[in-house]
């Protein structure tokens, strides 16, 4: 996968780019110099050749990227007339080497080895032997094409490296973004199971003072104080949500308030909900609800919390039956049941997210939940729960 280029970089790309074609050019024309005052009144023409020939291959130098093996072709070709065009095919032979294909390499690598023995044979005077230009023209085009697929494999390792930063940058960013969705839902499940309960109970006493128009002054102050009694627990609730969010691991903020509610606040809750009006039958076989882990006593507690709230919201009134079973190693059973509202209002219709956050929570737990009306007319709300050894 290609990488997109740094703005940042390009003008640096475009100087070192102009650098070393300058530094190029000096060399050549510097062994232009050299040949030329070593040959002037003996090469005649083929000195100016030599000269335009290799002004020709430096100006095709830039252009090695866009046409890699027509540029090292040209240079190469140049070779065999002028040895001002070495410096060129040297620099287009190792760019070429640097893509690493071997159907370019090997082929340019070959051509340039024959140019440079037809430069050989057009010299006048051949102070060395053909088979010794031979090996040092191959050996010359071999350390070539070796810096130049080093340079490319380390051009690819870099490559290779930024695009594996960048993926680890993009993949870190995911996981933030998903780690702060989860954490928005968490907030908002542990919320509505700690609100909903409360402020159902103000909402229900809060009616009664709105509609009865019979109550006694006595009667007027127990629902406001009752009222009251429960803001102030929704207040102090919130408060230990919120220090639960802050530390999970102790379940308590940073005022040392008590732990959030586990499943041995039964009785608590119960007592609420019959202050309330509501006509509760507890079934337990647990003989001590302080063996719970405390997670699974939390989720249990919230589980039964909430399905008390939507049973007083859907069946005001009506018998509700809570039943525990279970025991370390075979998990937690809890079942609410009441008589299903007439009018197919089951609970299930609800409008409110109550249900599904608390399937959430059981599956978080490692666990499941369940509910839906009975053929008898009943609705069940039914969780299990692991409970470890």
């Amino acid at each position: 996968m290609g990488l997109p280029a740094d703005p940042a970089r390009l003008p640096r790309t475009a100087e070192r780019g102009t650098v070393r074609a300058a530094l190029l050019a000096v060399a050549v024309g510097g062994v232009w110099l050299v040949l030329a005052r070593a040959q002037f009144g003996t090469a005649g023409a083929l000195l100016w050749i030599d000269a335009a020939l290799g002004v020709t291959s430096v100006g095709a130098v830039p252009f090695r990227r866009r046409r890699p093996v027509a540029v090292t072709v040209l240079t190469a070709t140049a070779t065999a007339f002028s040895a001002g065009a070495t410096g060129a095919w040297v620099v287009s032979q190792a760019s070429l080497a640097t893509r690493r294909r071997w159907r370019e390499i090997l082929p340019t690598a070959a051509y340039g080895v024959l140019t440079g023995q037809l430069w050989y044979l057009a010299q006048a005077e051949r102070p060395l032997d053909w088979a010794f230009n031979l090996a040092f023209t191959a050996l010359l085009t071999g350390v070539i094409v070796a810096v130049g697929m080093y340079v490319g494999a380390r051009r690819e390792l870099v490559a290779s490296l930024r695009e594996r930063a960048e993926r680890a940058e993009h993949e870190q960013a995911l996981q933030v973004a998903t780690a702060q969705a989860a954490e928005r839902a968490r907030i908002a499940r542990e919320m509505h199971d700690v609100l909903a309960h409360r402020m159902s109970l103000v909402a229900l006493h809060a009616g009664a003072l709105a509609y009865r128009t019979d109550l006694s002054p006595g009667q007027t102050r127990e629902t406001a104080g009752v009222i009251q009694a429960n803001s102030q627990r929704a207040l102090t609730d919130l408060r230990e949500i919120l220090g639960l969010l802050r530390d999970p691991e102790r379940g308590i903020d940073a005022t040392d308030h008590r732990p959030q509610p586990t499943l041995r606040d039964l009785d608590t809750l119960l007592a609420d909900e019959r202050a309330a009006g509501a006509h509760i039958t507890l079934h337990s076989s647990l003989e001590d609800l302080a063996e719970l882990p405390v997670s699974t006593g939390r989720s249990a507690y919230r589980i039964l919390q909430e399905g008390l709230t939507n049973a007083r919201k859907h069946a005001p009134y009506a018998a509700v039956t809570v039943e525990l079973t279970g025991r370390p190693g075979l998990g937690l059973d809890l079942c609410i049941r009441n008589p299903a509202p007439v009018g197919g209002q089951d609970g299930t219709r609800t409008p409110g997210f109550g249900l599904v956050g608390l399937a959430e929570r059981a599956a978080a737990s490692h666990g499941h939940l369940e509910h839906g009306r009975t053929p008898d007319g009943e609705f069940v709300l039914r969780a299990r729960l692991p409970w470890d050894r």
